[in-house]
């Protein structure tokens, strides 16, 4: 498609010239070409999550087991029918989002099935076996979320439907009935048999709220007020968002005793309102406010300063055999990851079931140890590349929602997978948060298959936009503008 003027004729023989110097065209996309790739790279997930399970029953059984070969084989048709569905109805998605989501959890059930092994548990009620259904249940609910939602700028009339989910979704474990306090947090709530964790859930809900919101207040809250050592501080009328959101997080922590938690959606907040104001100080602001939060609760809750405590001694004789809050569990992560060295002791050659809840809390231990640091290396290059295509997703975006959006969701997988790692290695004092993609919990997988679809909806959205190129006599060939 190009647009031209009048033609000029030319003075020196050459052809004739036209008034408008710079043909514009649009640049007609191939979005074939993104889906046959994705469809390698979905088969090279198959093949690696298929190849960690098969190792997993040679290491810890000495045989291929038939059961979860042919369960994994049913996740594989389930995403292929996903692949096929994005090239109906999002057909310029991003190609990397679902092969690293697939190769994650892959991973994530072998070594769930792995423990299983070592403590003896088969059938239906064997974690691995729970685990493929859940992850059943996440992809169907996904699919789902991309045949409902064909446009994300949807979501931004009802961002605040989004705030009351939000809210109604942090009070549900404080109701008395089906609230329910495990290892001392109470996060979980349950009927019968069945439990969730709503906080999961409230993440996702949280990130429409923030992003409609700060679309509509961005101008405001970017006006900055006096100056204190070089820096404009936001204005006091304008304090009121951020105050509200630290007082949410503060709530969490003292009610739920979930420091994660709490952590999690502040972080949440202040990178979107960064994003859209541009400006350093409501970050350090925020840092500020969290931090002496924090502080006060480390003196003030018991649990808070047990956690820092072990954090800070954990080696310590006391705080290791302690009964409640001791580091017994992170002591045993630590040693089972030093166990696996550089290369590791192999898929179904260690011995992870030693620390407790390897299988959620401490899977990247149980990771560590049996494919080594070079294994933890690739698992954190696939986080990296998750979330810098999720940025990549935001940054991109033709519309202020969508971009805030998709750092919002990207950043919240980056901050969930920092505190977990960061927590299991001593760089922070441990969180209850989970590992995305890997640990075992059907809450987790759940609310990540509905970041991967909301994602790949975003990353259509942005390329099924035209790119305007400018032809010139340097560049030929134009550059997008």
């Amino acid at each position: 498609m190009t647009a031209t003027g009048t033609a000029i004729p030319a003075t020196d023989g050459a052809a004739p010239r036209t008034a408008l110097t710079e043909t514009i065209r649009i640049r007609l996309r191939t979005p074939a070409r993104r889906r046959n790739l994705e469809l390698v790279l979905l088969i090279g997930a198959f093949v690696l999550a298929g190849g960690a399970l098969v190792l997993v029953d040679l290491g810890a059984l000495g045989r291929i087991g038939g059961t979860m070969a042919l369960l994994e084989a049913l996740l594989a048709v389930l995403l292929l029918g996903v692949h096929v569905t994005l090239r109906v109805v999002a057909p310029d998605a991003d190609p990397f989002v679902l092969p690293i989501a697939t190769v994650l959890n892959g991973l994530g059930i072998a070594e769930i099935t792995r423990i299983d092994i070592e403590r003896g548990i088969s059938g239906w009620d064997a974690l691995g076996v729970k685990q493929i259904v859940w992850t059943a249940m996440a992809i169907v609910i996904a699919l789902v979320v991309l045949l409902v939602i064909r446009n994300h700028r949807v979501l931004q009339r009802y961002r605040y439907i989004a705030m009351f989910v939000a809210i109604a979704l942090l009070l549900l474990p404080m109701l008395p009935g089906i609230g329910r306090t495990i290892y001392g947090a109470r996060v979980w709530i349950g009927i019968g048999p069945f439990s969730f964790q709503p906080g999961e859930i409230t993440k996702i809900a949280l990130a429409v709220f923030f992003a409609g919101y700060l679309v509509t207040a961005r101008d405001s809250l970017a006006i900055g007020g006096r100056k204190l050592l070089g820096m404009r501080l936001p204005r006091v009328r304008d304090l009121g968002p951020i105050l509200v959101v630290w007082l949410a997080a503060m709530a969490v922590i003292v009610f739920q005793r979930d420091l994660g938690t709490g952590l999690l959606y502040f972080g949440l907040f202040l990178v979107m309102i960064y994003v859209a104001t541009g400006r350093l100080s409501w970050v350090i602001l925020g840092l500020l406010l969290f931090g002496g939060g924090a502080f006060v609760a480390s003196r003030a809750l018991g649990y808070v300063g047990d956690r820092v405590d072990g954090w800070l001694n954990a080696f310590s004789q006391s705080n290791y055999d302690a009964k409640f809050g001791g580091t017994y569990q992170l002591v045993q992560g630590l040693f089972g990851m030093a166990d696996g060295g550089l290369i590791g002791t192999g898929l179904g050659r260690g011995q992870p079931n030693i620390t407790p809840l390897a299988q959620s809390d401490f899977i990247m231990s149980s990771l560590g140890e049996e494919l080594g640091l070079i294994g933890i290396f690739a698992i954190l290059a696939l986080y990296l590349l998750f979330v810098s295509r999720g940025f990549r997703i935001g940054f991109t975006g033709q519309d202020d929602f969508g971009r805030l959006l998709g750092v919002g969701l990207a950043f919240v997988v980056a901050l969930q997978t920092f505190t977990v790692i960061g927590g299991i290695t001593r760089v922070i004092p441990l969180t209850g948060l989970t590992t995305p993609f890997l640990a075992a919990g059907g809450s987790s997988l759940v609310a990540n298959w509905i970041i991967v679809a909301l994602l790949l909806r975003l990353s259509d959205s942005v390329r099924s936009q035209p790119h305007w190129v400018v032809d010139t006599p340097s560049n030929p060939m134009g550059a997008i503008r």
